[in-house]
């Protein structure tokens, strides 16, 4: 048995969702399958991908089609599926379209890399990674890195960042290249000449040798404004001539410039302006220079205005020549049309003479007309020249802000670099373009933009922009960054420009493509510099270059796009493995805590996920650094002793973490990478303290971070994937990280120190900690404290630290060895949690201390044992297992063999019965006060409930505290199964046992171990449950499982038998002794109506709802034994030859419905079709409850009990009908109805004639499933039924026809007895044969119940009460005639149950109009929209004076019921056969599409059921029945005919 099950993640895709925004992680090996979510089931869905194909190289812009599987067959869309088997790192899009929609949604998935260390090629995983940064430029000769380098490994470290390696700019900054391809030359000693060769040499060797994984930094945007290349190749750049939008900007840089040289120059002293600015008015006068020197001299304006002269001139040439506009340019649109000057000339804007001659037109073609056209043009051009200047004014408005503010960081703030005077070396702010001739005056300069050979040199710099758009290229037209001197500028590099494809720029391209080989060639990752702002298809570009030279490519970058979504952007396009976090932006350790929680792991005791679940959503994952090498440095903003509680609590971090060089050496500065020139020290344990070229153990931090590191390493790679973070008090931070496994722990405490100790007043109490378990060690115990080894002075030479701080270790001790916890007492918290309080006694500012916690070695063992029998459900829980030593012989038995012997009524008891039905056997569903009851008793009301709490981990739930609080949940589901006899009580009894371990581990655990439990038990009942059902069910796709569960869900047996008594001599009878009697007694499993309204008592069974759901619930799902006791208790019943609505046992029977009766013989029908021998149910014996009509309930043991074979009682209900059913109900009046009238009483069922309808009722009740009875007082409808339905009701007479046909059938085939009917008419015996009976009503129908588009049909007796044509009646010969008319979903029934009645183009447009009309998300409008009694919300509570309303009178009348969209998607199905496949295809798509949202409701359900209806268009109906049998069955059906 493999521990390593298949990871699969599921990605429900949604039509018109578009994810490019939410990131998917995946691991290599997992599988991706996608499925279609409810708006695109039962579409020809395709979905494409880019990630390769088996055997073929990845190209961004090549996309497959990927092969849709259905396991389960095809008669639903829940179980199809593609999939990807992912196995190459990388980024991937998918996009997915329907029909002729190529595009309706899409998004992108990320595939983590895999990187390997070691000579033995070992995993390392990426929570593993422990990074320290270097700066390449400060490591010296080659030939000494390894001594340099050595202090990373010492250290602990298992991944350097390297700054570029290449030849630097004249900046030195090491992010300012010179040259992309070439080996920076000071890295080798003289008399060498090293190369990437020599680079690459290292780089395996500190792989192997080291464990060490090396990556680098790749720039894209820009390069050092001295690169040889560009000087070459300026078209590589933004200069004035490829891009002349900045033509305006790089004249106000020139202004500013040589607004520079006359401050140094002192020019502008006499305006109070001197070259150094020192105060307020300073300031002052640099925006009085600009405003009244710079921008009058330079108008900016003029780049973006019109000539008016001439163009007024050309507009009057064309006027006088009688010009016309074009209208196929201008539509007859007015408005004037300015066209922007492509080359950004003063004056240059042109207008769009079109737009004029249509905007400007003179009254006639006199000179005097066409002047004053001109005038008004002109007019308006001075207009739109004036907006042009006053936008511009505001631009430089902005851009003397953006300057002083500039001046005020560089020279007057304390934080800034405080520069000194104005010199032509630091001028008054940053160049935005490189100006690569001889210095002269603005005048001379500027007509050297006209000269494209001098303008193409003149190159924008790069930098970034506060607060942009990220995804903008701010260099690009449309910007308006550079004229608006918004850009924190960059002098030493150009910005790159690379156009949209490398045809754009061929050089640029292949040169950085060159570049991103190399690096990819060398080092196993690569850091994005200035990510955010590199064009993103660029990077595409170049890491798919990288990829194909190295598949797990690790891909770092920091982001400062301030949005999660926008950074997700970034990482899904380019394929991002981390993204780097800093502890230095937390101002509090509350904050730094917080950062700990946010960047990885699950909550400890997090439930168990299974291995196939959804995909959901992650963030980036992090790379968390304590500070990163272009920051600010910490001792600088907090204090030195705060180093090392502030990198343990990111070393507990569940993601990467790391730091920089220096900052465990104590550097008291920031290390700039621009201007820092020193080395680092290197490597020697023997170094002392005061050497500034050398490091050891003792130097500043470097002892603790080395064990920091082992520990970040080590929990990651043993599994502690859970995080716990406790705010202790306002400096202490305790982080918590969890093995699920074995429930091992690391509790380090960190008490930071953002302020100086020696300065600020620290609390001198530190709370106690109480720490569930037992401290099997103190890992380590470390703080930071003063030692005499002299005072920091900066070195000239090496990169120093502060030698007065080290710090103070110990490893690995026993926990009365700690110098840090003054006691630590054991107290029990319960009988099943040890607890330990320890009470610190030097848990001083800047100190940790890491404690290694295991479960008490009881608890330990217990939790072993409970994993050990959890194996046989899942080998996930084999790590941490331990065998049982002394196993309860129940739990000796697999449950699965136990399980085996439940009948699916035991599963009823197992799974379901809700509140009412616990009730009747004295229980009730599990309360948990101050939240609700779950909806079963059974193990669904738990599981529902855990589906939402298990993907989320909410811990904080009220279920997951009332476990930790107590057992009672844990008794409840136990003891509810206990006390029952045989196989259902074996499994309470190994419930039981496994609780026994359950209650005896820590609280904390009992969530998630009681869940895995119950999971375990559940899937396997689910299992044992299909496999008792018909090959459909267990062949069939999770939704037609879902639906099978619906039988086990409605049918069971409760304290009272709901079914009156079967034949003794009926074989397979099931038996039990009565509790109370000890006597035997029948125990056949009855069907409840609905949930949780009608499911227990005499409310439970009612004939129509029984057999309207049997033949889905009962017959489809091979349940054949149950299906026939239903049957022939019912046939017991038969009392005026008809079938009770009411059933009450059959004791309190009420015989008011006209249906019930065809609904039972249309499912004995089936019975004898689908089920095996079905035909011998009709010979098999039925007893008589009623032998008369007036007969008293014939109960059990009753002498004398007639008893017939079925097929003689239908035959009565038969011959009944066709003498005529008219009687009073027995006890007629307010005892059995209280709001019927007198008239209501009088039940009425005959068959017609002429027609063979079978037809009754009257206006005063209602004998079909349209049974409301109006109760209000207030509207006056008491006692008035909503729909009487009386004549002949559509499906009544369609399930007559069926009976008939199929009974002439029998006889014919000598398998029924009789062949026609004695009654009495006119006071004579007369037959009627079935044949003739047959014949009539197939002759009658369409002619009596078509509505034809023939206004003169000769067959319409009320043509004035028409008003729609080509439906189907839904009665006829109703007492209001109107009523026939009606339009309702009733004729699909008789569509579905005899077809024969029908034409079929007729019957196809009639369902086209219920499908417009009727058709609602979940069900079928009961009554045609268009109708002036339709109301499709209905409420029962509410009593008013609206006769059409008041207490739920509308409960027919509009509301959407589930049950007959069964009947109408059946009867589509069905008649799209019959014309062809091309209409029959599209219908199952249909069908597929409209069943998706039931799959999703029954999904999504707690009750795990459909309801009974809808308020209008699917809308939540609080009064019904959450779970219907017929809702269920019927769709249940339809998946069975597809």
């Amino acid at each position: 048995m493999s521990l390593q099950t298949k990871q699969v993640r599921v990605l429900v895709l949604n039509d018109m969702e578009q994810l490019g925004r939410t990131l998917f992680r995946l691991d290599q090996g997992f599988e991706l399958q996608f499925r279609l979510g409810p708006t695109l089931q039962g579409k020809h869905v395709h979905v494409h991908t880019n990630y390769p194909a088996p055997g073929k190289h990845f190209d961004r812009h090549t996309f497959q089609a990927l092969a849709w599987h259905n396991p389960m067959g095809r008669e639903d869309d829940s179980d199809k599926f593609c999939t990807l088997d992912l196995q190459i790192a990388g980024s991937y899009q998918y996009y997915f379209g329907h029909g002729h929609e190529e595009k309706s949604g899409g998004g992108y998935i990320v595939v983590d890399p895999v990187l390997r260390a070691g000579a033995d090629n070992h995993h390392v995983h990426l929570d593993c990674i422990t990074i320290q940064t270097y700066l390449s430029k400060c490591l010296g000769h080659l030939d000494d890195w390894p001594a340099r380098l050595r202090v990373a490994k010492e250290s602990g470290y298992n991944m350097i960042h390297f700054t570029p390696l290449q030849t630097l700019g004249i900046s030195r900054s090491c992010y300012s290249l010179a040259d992309q391809l070439s080996l920076n030359p000071e890295f080798s000693p003289p008399g060498k000449n090293y190369t990437w060769t020599e680079v690459g040499e290292l780089v395996q060797k500190l792989k192997k040798e080291w464990n060490m994984i090396c990556i680098t930094d790749v720039v894209y945007n820009h390069t050092a404004a001295n690169s040889p290349w560009i000087k070459e190749h300026p078209e590589c750049g933004y200069n004035l001539v490829n891009s002349p939008h900045l033509r305006s900007a790089w004249v106000l840089d020139r202004a500013i410039w040589h607004m520079t040289c006359n401050m140094a120059d002192a020019k502008y002293a006499a305006m109070g302006l001197p070259a150094q600015v020192q105060n307020e008015g300073h300031l002052n006068a640099i925006r009085s220079v600009l405003w009244e020197q710079v921008f009058p001299k330079v108008k900016l304006w003029e780049f973006f205005q019109v000539k008016i002269e001439s163009t007024v001139e050309e507009f009057r040439t064309l006027l006088t020549e009688g010009a016309k506009p074009d209208q196929k340019k201008t539509e007859g649109k007015q408005g004037l049309k300015i066209i922007q000057d492509p080359k950004f000339r003063r004056f240059g804007n042109k207008v769009d003479m079109d737009s004029a001659l249509e905007t400007f037109v003179p009254h006639s073609r006199s000179p005097q007309a066409i002047l004053e056209a001109c005038n008004w043009l002109w007019g308006r051009l001075e207009e739109i020249n004036k907006e042009q200047y006053q936008q511009m004014l505001q631009h430089q408005e902005q851009a003397a802000n953006c300057i002083v503010g500039n001046v005020v960081y560089e020279r007057l703030a304390d934080h800034g670099p405080k520069l000194g005077p104005v010199t032509r070396k630091d001028p008054i702010v940053t160049r935005y373009f490189t100006f690569p001739f001889e210095e002269k005056s603005l005048e001379e300069d500027l007509p050297m933009m006209d000269q494209p050979d001098k303008a193409s040199h003149f190159l924008a710099h790069n930098g970034w922009v506060m607060g942009d758009d990220p995804l903008r290229n701010f260099a690009e037209p449309g910007s308006n960054v550079y004229i608006r001197r918004e850009l924190i500028c960059w002098g030493d590099s150009v910005k790159l420009r690379y156009g949209n494809k490398p045809e754009d720029c061929p050089y640029l391209w292949a040169h950085m493509q060159k570049y991103t080989e190399i690096t990819a060639k060398h080092f196993a990752g690569v850091r994005l510099d200035n990510c955010h702002s590199t064009p993103l298809h660029v990077a595409e570009h170049m890491l798919s270059a990288a990829r194909a030279i190295r598949p797990n490519l690790y891909v770092i970058a920091e982001l400062f796009t301030g949005s999660e979504l926008i950074d997700n952007v970034f990482v899904n396009r380019l394929g991002i493995t981390s993204l780097v976090r800093e502890a230095m932006s937390a101002g509090d350790s509350h904050e730094e805590g917080r950062l700990v929680y946010r960047y990885g792991g699950e909550p400890v005791g997090a439930f168990v996920q299974p291995s196939l679940r959804p995909l959901v959503p992650s963030i980036a994952h992090a790379m968390f650094l304590d500070v990163t090498h272009d920051n600010e440095c910490p001792i600088q903003l907090r204090s030195a002793y705060d180093s090392l509680p502030s990198s343990a609590i990111v070393s507990m971090a569940c993601c990467c973490s790391g730091s920089t060089r220096g900052y465990d050496e104590m550097v008291p500065h920031q290390i700039s990478v621009v201007k820092e020139e020193r080395f680092y020290p290197k490597w020697n344990p023997e170094a002392k303290a005061s050497s500034p070229g050398e490091v050891n153990l003792k130097t500043g931090i470097i002892a603790g971070k080395l064990a920091l590191n082992k520990m970040h390493q080590e929990l990651a790679s043993k599994g502690f994937n859970q995080v716990y973070v406790d705010q202790v008090d306002e400096d202490i931070v305790a982080v918590t990280r969890h093995c699920p496994s074995t429930h091992q722990s690391v509790v380090a405490v960190c008490r930071t120190a953002f302020h100086n100790p020696k300065h600020h007043q620290y609390r001198k109490e530190v709370p106690p900690m109480f720490i569930p378990g037992k401290i099997e060690e103190v890992i380590l115990e470390a703080r930071i404290i003063d030692r005499q080894a002299g005072t920091y002075k900066k070195c000239e030479k090496y990169i120093n630290g502060m030698p007065e701080y080290t710090v103070e270790i110990k490893e690995h001790i026993q926990l009365k060895d700690s110098g840090v916890v003054k006691h630590a007492g054991v107290t029990s918290k319960g009988s099943s949690e040890f607890v330990q309080e320890i009470i610190f006694e030097r848990l001083t500012p800047g100190s940790v201390i890491a404690f290694r916690v295991s479960l008490d070695p009881k608890a330990q063992e217990l939790v072993g044992v409970i994993r050990h029998h959890l194996i046989q459900f899942s080998p996930k829980y084999k790590p941490g297992s331990l065998p049982d030593q002394h196993t309860p012989p129940i739990l000796e038995t697999p449950l699965a063999q136990i399980m085996s012997k439940l009948t699916l009524g035991d599963m009823n008891m197992l799974l379901f019965r809700c509140d009412s039905e616990e009730q009747e056997d004295g229980g009730g569903c599990y309360n948990i006060p101050s939240w609700t009851s779950f909806k079963y008793g059974g193990l669904q009301g738990l599981l529902s409930v855990m589906a939402d709490i298990r993907p989320k981990n909410d811990l904080g739930h009220p279920v997951c505290d009332n476990l930790r609080q107590g057992d009672w949940m844990i008794d409840y589901v136990s003891n509810r199964l206990v006390c029952h006899s045989g196989a259902l009580g074996e499994v309470g009894k190994w419930l039981k046992a496994m609780f026994h371990y359950l209650k005896h581990i820590p609280r904390y655990l009992i969530p998630c171990y009681f869940d895995a439990i119950l999971v375990g038990v559940y899937t396997t009942a689910l299992d044992t449950t299909f496999n008792k059902m018909s090959s459909f069910v267990q062949n069939g796709s999770t939704f037609v499982k879902l639906l099978a569960l619906g039988s086990v869900q409605m049918g069971g047996v409760g304290s009272f038998p709901a079914l009156p008594p079967l034949s003794l001599e009926l074989p397979d009878v099931p038996y039990r002794l009565n509790k109370d009697t000890g006597k035997k007694e029948q125990c056949c499993i009855s069907l409840a109506a609905g949930l949780p309204h009608f499911s227990s008592g005499i409310f439970r069974c009612w004939g129509r709802d029984t057999f309207i759901a049997l033949r889905g619930l009962m017959l489809v799902t091979g349940r054949h034994l149950e299906a026939r006791n239903i049957i022939l208790a019912f046939a017991g019943t038969l009392r005026h030859g008809l079938i009770p609505n009411l059933l009450g046992e059959g004791i309190c029977a009420r015989f008011n419905c006209r249906d019930a009766v065809w609904w039972w013989l249309q499912c004995i029908q089936d019975y004898c079709t689908l089920v095996p021998e079905g035909i011998a149910i009709l010979r098999c014996p039925v007893v008589r409850m009623y032998p008369r009509d007036d007969s008293e309930p014939q109960v059990s043991g009753t002498p004398s009990l007639l008893t017939q074979p079925l097929c003689d009682v239908i035959h009565e209900a038969m011959q009944r009908h066709m003498q005529g059913i008219d009687f009073r109900e027995r006890n007629a009046g307010p005892k059995i109805d209280m709001h019927m009238k007198d008239e209501g009483f009088n039940v009425v069922a005959k068959v017609h004639r002429d027609t063979g309808f079978v037809y009754g009722g009257n206006r005063f009740n209602c004998g079909t499933w349209m049974d409301k009875m109006g109760e209000s007082d207030k509207a006056r409808n008491k006692g008035m039924p909503a729909t009487p339905r009386d004549g002949s009701a559509v499906e009544i007479v369609g399930l007559s026809k069926s009976a008939v046909r199929w009974l002439v059938e029998l006889h014919k085939k000598g398998l029924f007895p009789h062949s026609s009917m004695k009654i009495h008419r006119d006071g004579k015996e007369v037959k009627v044969s079935y044949e003739e009976w047959n014949h009539k009503i197939l002759a009658n129908f369409e002619r009596n119940f078509y509505v034809s588009h023939d206004e003169k049909d000769p067959n319409e007796k009320h043509p004035d009460l028409v008003h729609k044509r080509g439906i189907y009646k839904d009665s006829h010969g109703a007492s209001s005639p109107w009523c026939d008319y009606q339009l309702r979903p009733n004729f699909c029934i008789a569509m579905v149950v005899a077809p024969e009645l029908f034409t079929v183009e007729r019957a196809w447009k009639a369902l086209g109009i219920a499908e417009k009309k009727l058709l609602g998300p979940l069900g079928m409008k009961t009554l045609d929209p268009d109708d002036m009694v339709y109301c499709g919300v209905y409420d029962n509570a509410l009593d008013n004076d609206n006769y059409n309303v008041a207490r739920g009178f509308n409960y027919h009348q509009g509301p959407e019921w589930l049950w007959p969209i069964g009947y109408f998607l059946r009867a589509k199905l069905y008649f799209a056969k019959k014309l062809g496949k091309e209409t029959y295809e599209q219908t199952v798509y249909l069908v597929k599409s409209i069943l998706s949202q039931h799959y999703v409701h029954l999904e999504r359900s707690s009750w795990k059921g459909l309801p009974e209806l809808t308020n209008e268009n699917g809308q939540y109906c609080p009064f019904s029945c959450e779970s219907q049998a017929w809702s269920i069955s019927t769709v249940l059906e339809v998946l069975h005919d597809i």
